[in-house]
């Protein structure tokens, strides 16, 4: 909040004047008073100024006031002419205080909405800074859930803070000067229940903070199960889960109306506990007010004054324990929101780090090891293996043998584990990428995966999605490649079709061609192809094929394929297993000497 340094200034600023001109109206009061209950009738304005001059002047707070003669000379000498003055002076005085109330909200909800906006702007930054691995540990539903529902709470809490709490307590505080202007006897009393107050909306505050940052937790968790059950809605229906989803969205719901239920007793017991302290305190005060006027210490209308203002400032105070109670709650996402700020970002983003050549000569991978937080076994082991630049690779194994995992290191999606003492290398042109600028790196490798994913837009900005310098002929040329220009050429609208979320609106093949086409946009030094082709039908396929043939020369392309199709005209099979790899080389050889390529290649031919 304090890049708005000035904004908050004159928030302050216009707080205090609207708190002024309350304590103001409440000390003019005195004279209207004066009037009205005074022993010999009715006086003006100029009557009563002058007797206060001869009594040494007016008595405000420690101290004697003399009011100038030539003021003393201006006031009416007639009551109606007086209450007219008094009154009109309270009309100036309300609209002030009117004036300078809305700009401070004005002000200070200006202030909340920009804060805001910068936190979840850097929140959503941060999130895709961070290393890939805890996102795919902990899901995205928790990071969605801290930047959409933890900044709306802490929202409220901003709002508690400056445009409620603030306005509130100046107002408050105004009042009770005004009090111990009036007479600060009566008005020092009132303080012994500070303490008592402090107590209370500590302890409460503490129970809500704690409370609410559990049902932000458990929000999030049926944010996840929402996301999840809707955004899979398909498989749901097919297996008939309808059912079983609703039943595990009830039991988190629950979770959260538990949660939720242990705020609602701290907020409801704040309130009733206020108020009978309240109560208490100007029942004694107005005992011990009575005693006195009769004793003739005091004046009946100083005692009616003095509690005008008290209740003025009740008034104004006795809301700040929901205040009090929201900024507690809004303090929990807070922390959460503080935790996600301080998460350690992805390495490579410091802009002082050289940039990468365009990989030239080879690509290699020296001693890595990976094992993802959680896992029993490591997803690599020990790979070392070269590849020249200008071949294409292709890896085959099981499923869960590494494959994705391996060229997930080269776009530096993942950095290789530390084991004993020494850490595994991604090398390219016999450079360890890690030294370099991430961005330099990625600019390098156009990467087409298996689950392909479209974003909410035009297929002409998705096609051109993450490319610089981006031409019509350049785009068309990449969608001739992929083998999408035609079908894109028959949609009602062409390049500026709308797609929807994740390009449902289109078929697999569609979509694969689609991505491919991206990727040959980027006119990437490295293609790394995680099943590209195994969304499109054979005929496809092989047009596709051979399009990131030509595409190809040049440029160092790795392939994951599960299709023996797409293996056979690569220059070397690597086959993977257990996190390992176990044989290289080409098709025969491989055969011959390679178990596991032998039983994969079997399987194939068979179907």
């Amino acid at each position: 909040m304090l890049r708005y340094r000035s904004l908050v200034v004159w928030t302050i600023v216009t707080a205090f004047l609207a708190a002024g001109s309350l304590g103001v109206g409440l000390v003019a009061i005195a004279p209207i008073l004066k009037s009205l209950l005074g022993e010999g009738g009715a006086e003006d304005l100029h009557t009563l100024a002058a007797r206060a001059n001869a009594g040494g002047g007016l008595n405000l707070y420690f101290t004697q006031v003399r009011i100038p003669e030539w003021v003393v000379d201006r006031l009416p000498d007639s009551q109606s002419a007086s209450l007219a003055l008094i009154m009109a002076g309270l009309f100036v005085l309300t609209v002030f205080g009117a004036f300078t109330t809305f700009m401070q909200q004005f002000l200070s909800l200006n202030i909340v909405n920009r804060t805001m906006t910068n936190i979840r702007r850097e929140a959503f930054h941060k999130v895709l800074r961070r290393p890939l691995k805890e996102i795919v540990i902990g899901g995205p539903s928790d990071a969605i859930a801290r930047i959409m529902q933890d900044s709306a709470a802490l929202t409220g809490g901003f709002q508690a803070l400056l445009s409620k709490f603030l306005p509130q307590l100046t107002k408050g505080v105004a009042a009770f000067l005004a009090a111990f202007v009036i007479d600060w006897r009566l008005a020092a009393l009132s303080l012994v229940i500070g303490p008592l107050l402090f107590v209370i909306i500590r302890k409460l505050g503490k129970r809500i903070r704690r409370a609410s940052k559990a049902s932000l937790v458990s929000q999030s968790e049926l944010y996840h199960a929402a996301a999840e059950a809707l955004q899979g809605l398909r498989v749901v229906k097919v297996h008939s889960a309808e059912r079983y989803e609703a039943g595990r969205f009830h039991r988190l719901n629950k979770a959260v109306l538990r949660e939720n239920n242990r705020v609602r007793t701290a907020r409801a017991l704040a309130s009733p506990l206020v108020e009978m302290l309240t109560v208490f305190a100007a029942g004694t005060i107005a005992l011990i007010a009575a005693n006195n006027i009769r004793v003739g210490s005091i004046e009946a209308e100083a005692v009616i004054q003095v509690f005008i203002a008290l209740g003025a400032a009740g008034a104004s105070l006795k809301p700040l324990t929901g205040f009090a109670n929201d900024i507690q709650q809004s303090s929990a996402a807070a922390e959460r929101l503080s935790e996600l700020m301080r998460a350690a970002p992805e390495s490579g983003h410091d802009h002082r780090l050289p940039k990468l050549p365009r990989h030239a000569r080879s690509i290699e991978f020296r001693n890595v090891w990976l094992t993802y937080p959680g896992a029993e076994k490591p997803a690599l082991r020990d790979v070392n293996f070269r590849i020249d630049h200008g071949r294409t690779v292709a890896f085959v194994g099981p499923n869960g043998c590494g494959k994705t995992t391996l060229l997930s290191l080269i776009p530096r999606l993942f950095d290789p584990d530390v084991v004993d003492g020494r850490r595994g290398l991604v090398l390219i042109d016999d450079q360890d990428i890690s030294r370099f600028a991430v961005r330099s790196v990625r600019r390098q490798v156009g990467v087409v995966t298996q689950e392909t994913v479209l974003f909410k837009g035009t297929i002409r900005s998705n096609i051109a999605y993450g490319a610089e310098n981006v031409t019509e002929e350049l785009m068309i040329e990449a969608a001739r490649k992929s083998r999408a220009h035609d079908f894109i050429e028959k949609l009602p609208q062409g390049y500026d079709t709308v797609v929807g979320e994740q390009g449902l609106t289109l078929s697999g093949g569609q979509r694969q061609r689609i991505a491919i086409a991206r990727a040959i946009l980027r006119d990437p030094a490295i293609l790394v192809l995680d099943e590209a082709t195994s969304m499109v039908d054979a005929d496809s396929e092989a047009a596709i094929n051979e399009a990131i043939g030509r595409f190809g020369r040049e440029r160092t392309c790795l392939i994951v394929a599960h299709r023996l199709s797409t293996v056979l005209g690569a220059d070397v099979i690597v086959v993977m297993d257990q996190g390992q790899i176990v044989d290289s080389g080409r098709h025969e050889d491989l055969l011959e000497r390679c178990p596991t390529y032998r039983l994969i290649a079997q399987r194939q031919m068979r179907g």
